[in-house]
């Protein structure tokens, strides 16, 4: 039986470039073995340090660690270019695989989650390629709610892809919403060092 990790174990911090080498290590195999991800090659660790810093201006980028290493991480991504979409937030979440089932995604999605809402944004969503029960599990269990699925909508290993998509509200959607605060500015915030402890 898996048990959870001693949370106080697990230090939730943004992202730095340091990082990069350990966020790529955990994603190549997902990249290379699975069809969870839709990408074919792993990225290097430099393309990984541009990946972190570019989000960076605008959405948090966070690395569960424990004792030192990056045990896993997650972040919120633009999810559409055009203006009015800008309080919507796409979420991922990727954990090294001696960590599954331990905690480690639902509080680093916990601490992601209340970020996001600091920062104005109002809906987040979650493409998940099916199956992935896991996966599923987790963002329903941190409130997402299913939308749909894309059938077929990607082709890797051979075979079409499924992929489902999720909803969590994260501010009521009555009224204009104020403009979301980009996290290179929010981070400096009392707001959000209380967060982030």
């Amino acid at each position: 039986m898996v048990t959870a990790m001693n949370m106080q174990e697990i230090e939730i911090r943004v992202a730095e470039r340091r990082d990069a080498g350990a966020v790529a290590a955990i994603y190549a195999p997902i990249v290379r073995e699975t069809a969870i991800s839709f990408e074919t090659d792993p990225p290097t660790p430099d393309i990984m340090a541009r990946r972190i810093e570019i989000a960076l201006q605008r959405y948090p980028w966070l690395v569960a660690t424990r004792d030192g290493d990056v045990v896993g991480y997650a972040y919120g991504s633009e999810h559409q270019p055009r203006a009015a979409y800008r309080w919507s937030v796409n979420m991922t979440v990727y954990v090294a695989a001696n960590a599954h089932g331990r905690g480690v995604g639902r509080e680093l999605y916990a601490t992601l989650i209340d970020i996001l809402r600091a920062q104005g944004f109002c809906s987040a969503f979650a493409g998940i390629a099916l199956p992935n029960a896991a996966s599923v599990a987790l963002h329903e269990a941190v409130g997402f709610e299913p939308l749909g699925v894309y059938r077929d909508v990607g082709f890797k290993f051979g075979a079409w892809r499924d992929v489902g998509y999720w909803r969590l509200g994260l501010t009521a959607s009555s009224g204009a919403p104020t403009e979301p605060i980009a996290f290179a500015a929010f981070r400096e915030t009392s707001t959000f060092k209380s967060l982030i402890g």
